[in-house]
């Protein structure tokens, strides 16, 4: 199928080409806003196939494998590359590294106030000036797949962030969403300067939130997916009622991955979710979260 692109009836666009699937918006000057779009467009057309011909290396651990050649691609694999030496692929950024590449469409128009790029929940922002993006932060992403809209007004928290916090990337892993985990959180939600490095992020921190339990259900991510860049590695599928010590356990774990992330400058804040407990890292006072929920 080729790609295709709407305008949705609150003024934004939806761009769509195989799994990508893109809601972009953008206040400003209205020739710089069409500006932003049809460049976005232009450059979208072709980005499937463009990733899908080095598919096979972005599948493969970056340890072993060499720089790929696309600019998208190549974003992925620098993003993955900061979490050796554990085992991880390019395919871990994927999704914030598509909207990065749409995102800067908007960055060189000078009339565009505010972008961002949501690619199924990772999302690339473009803030400046007074500009501010609010971010529902919700923990069970299997009902909010099921429920869609309607599940918006049920999100845990409100992230808050300004031209001046320096986040241009926020992303969100976890074992109930669209992607494999590793770990037990029902969602990690992180904020980074780009969004290919807070996908990477997310999905690392993600993984680091587990602990040892028989009744937890794993299964090997090839035998559910048999193109899947995780192969035999145990992948979760379902996690019981844990006590208060296991949970703690399990947040701990995440949260360590979190504070070396932050460390090393990588990311901002990370909001980890499982089981109705919630922790919140961040490197930044400036950043304003938001408790209890507020109607979207």
């Amino acid at each position: 199928m080729a790609a295709a692109r709407s305008r949705l009836p609150d003024g934004r666009w939806h761009f769509q080409h195989g799994p990508i699937d893109l809601v972009i918006g953008a206040d400003g000057d209205g020739d710089a806003v069409s500006g932003g779009i049809e460049g976005a467009w232009a450059r979208f057309s072709g980005l499937l196939h463009e990733l899908a011909a080095e598919l096979p290396l972005l599948r493969a651990d970056v340890s072993a494998g060499q720089e790929p050649q696309g600019p998208v691609a190549r974003r992925m694999w620098r993003a993955a590359l900061m979490h050796r030496p554990y085992f991880i692929t390019p395919m871990v950024a994927v999704a914030g590294a598509v909207a990065e590449e749409m995102i800067g469409y908007f960055r060189c128009e000078p009339g565009v106030s505010r972008a961002y790029v949501n690619n199924g929940g990772d999302i690339a922002l473009h803030l400046t000036g007074r500009t501010r993006f609010r971010i529902g932060v919700f923990g069970d992403i299997a009902r909010l797949c099921l429920e869609g809209a309607s599940a918006l007004s049920r999100h845990e928290a409100v992230i808050e962030v300004g031209a001046d916090d320096g986040i241009g990337g926020i992303a969100t892993s976890g074992w109930r969403g669209r992607s494999h985990s590793l770990g037990i959180a029902d969602s990690v939600t992180v904020l980074a300067g780009d969004a290919a490095t807070a996908d990477a992020a997310a999905t690392m921190i993600a993984n680091a939130v587990d602990i040892a339990d028989p009744r937890i259900v794993r299964t090997p991510a090839s035998q559910i997916d048999s193109d899947s860049d995780l192969g035999a590695r145990l992948v979760t599928r379902d996690v019981p009622p844990l006590d208060a010590r296991a949970i703690e356990a399990a947040m701990e774990s995440g949260l360590a991955e979190a504070r070396k992330l932050m460390a090393r400058g990588l990311i901002e804040q990370a909001y980890l979710q499982l089981q109705g407990h919630c922790r919140i890292v961040s490197a930044s006072d400036g950043l304003n979260v938001s408790h209890p929920p507020i109607a979207a």
